[in-house]
This record gives C-alpha cells, sequence and structure tokens, in this order.
C-alpha cells in the first residue's frame, strides 16, 4: 500500500504566503472598490459641504490618542434652548427694504360714534403692519414714432433719427434680451421653459427665435467680455479651474464632452481694493493646449488644481504653481467616509488648524497675512508632513489612504506656497465657486446645442459672474449695459465694465469684504 505524501513544511509555507498576498490583494481592491463607491454616491446623492461635524470626528475610537485641535474663534457658549431672548430673535422678522414701493391702505372703523355712549371719536395713534405682496411681471409695446416735418417754403423734410436697438431691426428691447439672458444663465431656466412662461403672458417666442437673440447678444457683448478677460489676466493671481459641458455632436445622435474653464481674479482675502473679476473660456475638449493659449500673456501666480495641462506653463518660470488643500482634504474626507480611516480623520483635524488661521487673518494686507502662515502655519506643515511620510510607510500601496497621502506628497512644495506669499489663498475656491452656477444649469439644459452655443455660455457666465462678484444685480447690469454698447466707444469699453458702472455698489461690497 502506497505512502500518503506528506508536503513538506517549505512547500506549506509557501501555499501561506501566496494565500496571504492574495488576501492583502483582496482587501486592498476591496478598500478601493469601497472608496470608489463612497465617492460615487456623495457625488450623486450626499451634501457636498465637508463640515467636521458631518465627519463625526468626536465620535471616532481611535487606536491611538487623536490629536485634540480647539479652532480659534470657532468654540462659542451655545445659549439654553429656553432663553426667551432666543426666542424673541428666532422670531424677529427682517424689515423690507426701503426702496420697494409702498400702497397704504387704511382699515376705519364701521362706526362713527362711540357705541357706549354716542361721543365722536378722535385720533389716539395707530398700528401699522406690512405685507410682501407680489405684481406678476408683464410685457408692454414701446412705440418709437418720428413724426416727418417739411419745410413750407422748399422740399427739405426734417426727420429724427431712429433710436439704436441691441438687435438691428429685432423686435426685443434691452430690458426683455437682459430678463431672457439672466433667466438662462443665472436662474438655470432653459429657453423652451421661458418661451413657455412668456406664452402664458399671451406673446409667444419661440426657443430658436430666443436662440438667436442669444447670439446676437453674445456678437454685440464680446468687447466686453474682451475687456474683462485683459483685466482678468493682468492681476497678480488667478484662480484656475474647468468643469465638463456636454455639447451635441453633429449627425452621431449623441453628445461629447467639451469644457468651460474659468479664471477668476478676487485678491479681496489679501485685502486689495481691485475688484474682482471672473472670466470663462469654452474649448472642445480638456487638452493641454487650451489653458496654455488662454494663459499666454499671464505672468504671475497660477491657482489650481493638479491638472497635468498646466504643467508646461510651471516650466517657463513666468507663471508659479500654487496647489489647493481642498482638493487634499477631500481626498481624505473620501476615504474616511468609504472607511472610517483614522489616518484620514487626523490628517482632515490637522487641516482644519490650517483654515483657522486663515480665517483670522481674512481681509488684512499680504506681509501681515505672510508673517502669521510663517508663524504659526508653517510649522504645523512641516510637522504633517513628517507625520504623512510615517503613515505612507504602514498602509498598502494600493489603499483609498496612500493615493491621499501620495497626491499631497506629490504637490507639497505647491501646497506650501501660500505660507510665502501672503497674496495666494489656501485653496482654489474662489475658481470653483464661480463654477457652481454652470453646474447648476447644467442640471437644467443638460448639455449645450453646439461650440458656438457653448461660447455663447462663456461670455454670459463671465459677464453675469464678474457683476455678481461685485455686488451688482445681473439684469439690471445687462439692461444698462444692452441700452448704451451698440453707441458706446470702443476705445472707452472698459467704461461699461460692471465695478466701473455701478462704483457704489462694488465700493458697499468692497467694504463688507
Amino acid at each position: 500500500m502506497p505512502k500518503p505524501v506528506i508536503p513538506s513544511a517549505n512547500n506549506a509555507s509557501s501555499e501561506v504566503d501566496v494565500l496571504r498576498r492574495q488576501v492583502e490583494a483582496l482587501t486592498a481592491e476591496n478598500e478601493h472598490l469601497k472608496l470608489l463607491v463612497a465617492k460615487y454616491r456623495r457625488l450623486h446623492f450626499g451634501q457636498k459641504a465637508e463640515s467636521q461635524a458631518q465627519l463625526g470626528q468626536l465620535d471616532l475610537a481611535l487606536a491611538y490618542e487623536p490629536l485634540v485641535i480647539e479652532v480659534a474663534g470657532s468654540a462659542k457658549p451655545s445659549p439654553a434652548a429656553d432663553d426667551p431672548a432666543v426666542e424673541k430673535r428666532s422670531r424677529k422678522r427682517k424689515s423690507f427694504p426701503e426702496t420697494l414701493p409702498r400702497e397704504t391702505v387704511t382699515h376705519t372703523p364701521d362706526a362713527t360714534c362711540c357705541p357706549d355712549c354716542g361721543g365722536r371719536f378722535k385720533p389716539l395713534g395707530e398700528d401699522v403692519s406690512e405685507m410682501l405682496e407680489y405684481v406678476p411681471a408683464s410685457f408692454k409695446v414701446i412705440r418709437h414714432v418720428r413724426p416727418k416735418l417739411a419745410c413750407t417754403q422748399c422740399d427739405h423734410i426734417a426727420q429724427a433719427e431712429a433710436p439704436s436697438r441691441p438687435i438691428p431691426r429685432g423686435i426685443a428691447g434691452p430690458a426683455l434680451l437682459a430678463h431672457m439672458l439672466v433667466g438662462k444663465f443665472c436662474d438655470h431656466l432653459p429657453l423652451y421653459r421661458q418661451s413657455a412662461i412668456y406664452a402664458r403672458s399671451g406673446v409667444g417666442l419661440d426657443r430658436a427665435l430666443l436662440a438667436e437673440w442669444v447670439g446676437h447678444c453674445h456678437e454685440l457683448l464680446s468687447p466686453l467680455t474682451e475687456a474683462i478677460r485683459r483685466y482678468v489676466l493682468s492681476g497678480p493671481k488667478v484662480h484656475a479651474d474647468d468643469t465638463p459641458l456636454p455639447v451635441l455632436s453633429p449627425g452621431k445622435g449623441r453628445t461629447r464632452t467639451a469644457r468651460l474653464w474659468t479664471y477668476v481674479r478676487d485678491d479681496r482675502p489679501a485685502g486689495s481694493a481691485d475688484p474682482p473679476a471672473v472670466w470663462f473660456a469654452y474649448s472642445e475638449d480638456r487638452k493641454g493646449h487650451h489653458p496654455r493659449e488662454h494663459l499666454t500673456s499671464f505672468r504671475g501666480v497660477l491657482q489650481a488644481d493638479a491638472y497635468a495641462g498646466f504643467n508646461a506653463l510651471y516650466e517657463t518660470g513666468g507663471i508659479l504653481e500654487a496647489a489647493c488643500w481642498a482638493h487634499v482634504r477631500r481626498k481624505f474626507v473620501d476615504v474616511y467616509r468609504a472607511s472610517g480611516s483614522p489616518i484620514a480623520a487626523e490628517t482632515i483635524a490637522r487641516i482644519a488648524t490650517l483654515y483657522g488661521i486663515e480665517a483670522r487673518i481674512r481681509g488684512q494686507m499680504p506681509e501681515e497675512r505672510r508673517a502669521v502662515r510663517q508663524a504659526e502655519a508653517r510649522p504645523r506643515l512641516h510637522a504633517l508632513r513628517d507625520w504623512l511620510e510615517a503613515q505612507n510607510q504602514r498602509v498598502s500601496r494600493k489603499s483609498g489612504i496612500a493615493d491621499a497621502i501620495g497626491y499631497a506628497l506629490n504637490q507639497w512644495s505647491a501646497l506650501l506656497r501660500y505660507t510665502t506669499d501672503g497674496r495666494i489663498e489656501i485653496d482654489n475656491n474662489a475658481a470653483e465657486r464661480a463654477l457652481r452656477s454652470v453646474a447648476l444649469g447644467r442640471k437644467n439644459y443638460l448639455f449645450g446645442g453646439s461650440d458656438v452655443g457653448g461660447e455663447r455660455a462663456a461670455s454670459m457666465y463671465c459677464l453675469i459672474g464678474s457683476a455678481k462678484l461685485n455686488g451688482i444685480d445681473p439684469e439690471a447690469y445687462l439692461r444698462t449695459v444692452l441700452s448704451t454698447i451698440a453707441e458706446h466707444p470702443i476705445n472707452r469699453i472698459d467704461e461699461l465694465l460692471p465695478w466701473n458702472l455701478y462704483p457704489a455698489q462694488a465700493a458697499d461690497l468692497q467694504k463688507a469684504a
């Protein structure tokens, strides 16, 4: 009878090692897939805010003693829920703006004399309360009449010149065009919805006609868009980002992904009195030569994410790279939400201290901001890097936390640059805020009709976004510009920039900032 083959100790050990490696690989892959699922769930269903309270860091059971962090100015005593002062404050209503028209309705008692004794009434005072009412928008037709006058002694005929129109021989006035543009590019109402709204008022304006009006406005306002581009790129620092824009692909029955690029000039957090502005550009794809073309004339600090298309700009030496700590934090937030990693939680807490420093110095002059960052933020950043490098040796190379740590360490020089220059911000949120209106509009109109439509959208987002950054009503601004730009000298186009056309509103916003 043959003897059974007993595996040797070496063979058994090798098989165990193989199985262990397979388990480790499968575990890493599982964590990676869980991270991807968490990201997609957050993008589609989750809240966008990434506050400390949402992360639930105080409830973490960490394997080691976590870093205790107190952000200056963040801890405030909460009043008691039954405090009458709190209840009174919560019930207080804001007064209506004084600019709103008032209509007074007086309610007098039905009786003209006292029902008890028959005596006459005399004024004793009055109680006044206000109620906000809505007057539906309406259309009106303006008839331009130009009488012809003939001379009684010769054949001379006199007549006033026809007033200019935003669209030659068009039926739309400046106010209607401004309302339509703000409805689509600020209030996110697609043109077909606006057409239906106008039809309820008895005015039939086809969607194709509205689209044609958008094209005419784009051509008319293009010199002003170019003026904003020059102003934005003449600053010492620019925030840059991009977002996808689905565009119809002719003849294929589907959409392709184009891009809208945003470039923001906003130095108010560094105490600058220069007005903020945003310029948008459209491209049919995301190739790196587009931002290089956009920023050909720019020299200064470019604050952006780690998109590889920007790398060629930094190689010239005329543009300095400043990275975004919000992008770094977001990667650790994704890891924490997917796996509850204590390393991710600790990193998020350390980054919170950096933002606490920024909150205290917002609006101060660049040299003051730089001094505080050098004294307080830079030592914390050096400690954070040492800690991340140590944790990087412990985690699996294929895990999500390793990707997050690697992203931060690879961008470290650019992430540290904000501590050396008080004009630079800690993150690129200025550009992301500018793209928020695009993201909201994209959910409603879904896609652009063509590349031409993308260029028109970029132009309108530029003008409306710059007006909003300066605290100016974009509809009032466009209404004024469309009324005057056709006859305005092209060499004085800067007079129509939002902060020049409405200097009082821009100054008020600057004081508030």
